[in-house]
């Protein structure tokens, strides 16, 4: 997806979050251990501000004020923090940022917290009981970002080993297809693009439902144990 397009996302995704804001604040949210959709909107809310200074401060290690307590006053104040990273992220995408991956551009940023922003988008409307699936546009972005960016750093990490045989993804919905890991895939998994970006993210199983599986499906199913994503 081009920059711009990344960050028209971005906005819608920003607006819809901050509309389930009206919702109770104290649902829980699968998927992400404890939280409530309130330490759901500080979690996004405080990243929307390290990415904002990531890009005007070239800075990696701001630590955000924690959020307000209170529902209108969460809602106002996760406004304020998309406005910052909004502002910040309309800066020339070639222009230089830090970041913790290449490219070290805003461009980055704009990819990397529309893809953030898409997944919690949906873990909130998913709290509260009316989740939409990922578009698919974005979500192809999502599952090559997790390839090209999430996964790599999870290994230059030591958080997990390079995989050892190699996975086919693809959409049905749009056509596309990625691989990873060595060699020829030893499997490949279909679904719509929107369900292959939740189950990378663990928001899914990967079995089941509209996902597909033909080849060796265990080697498969190991590869994507990874973990892959942080």
């Amino acid at each position: 997806m081009d920059p711009d397009s990344l960050l028209d996302h971005l906005r819608r995704d920003l607006d819809a979050f901050r509309a389930c804001l009206d919702g109770d604040s104290a649902a829980p949210v699968a998927h992400c251990g404890d939280w409530t959709l309130h330490d759901l909107a500080e979690h996004l809310g405080r990243g929307n501000l390290w990415a904002a200074a990531a890009v005007t401060e070239r800075r990696g290690d701001l630590d955000p004020p924690a959020a307000p307590r209170g529902r209108a006053a969460l809602a106002r104040w996760f406004e304020e923090t998309s406005a910052v990273l909004l502002d910040a992220l309309g800066a020339d995408p070639s222009a230089p940022a830090w970041t913790f991956h290449p490219p070290h551009t805003v461009g980055f940023w704009r990819r990397r917290r529309c893809l953030e922003t898409l997944v919690h988008r949906w873990d909130a409307e998913n709290a509260l009981g009316a989740a939409r699936p990922p578009e698919a546009d974005p979500a192809c972005e999502g599952v090559a970002e997790v390839f090209d960016t999430m996964a790599p750093r999870q290994i230059a990490r030591g958080r997990a080993a390079p995989p050892s045989r190699c996975l086919r993804l693809r959409a049905t919905d749009t056509g596309a297809s990625w691989t990873y890991g060595p060699g020829a895939p030893v499997a490949t998994l279909s679904a719509p693009a929107g369900e292959l970006l939740l189950v990378l993210w663990g928001r899914r199983p990967a079995v089941g439902g509209t996902a597909v599986w033909e080849g060796d499906e265990a080697a498969g199913r190991r590869v994507l144990d990874g973990p892959l994503v942080p």
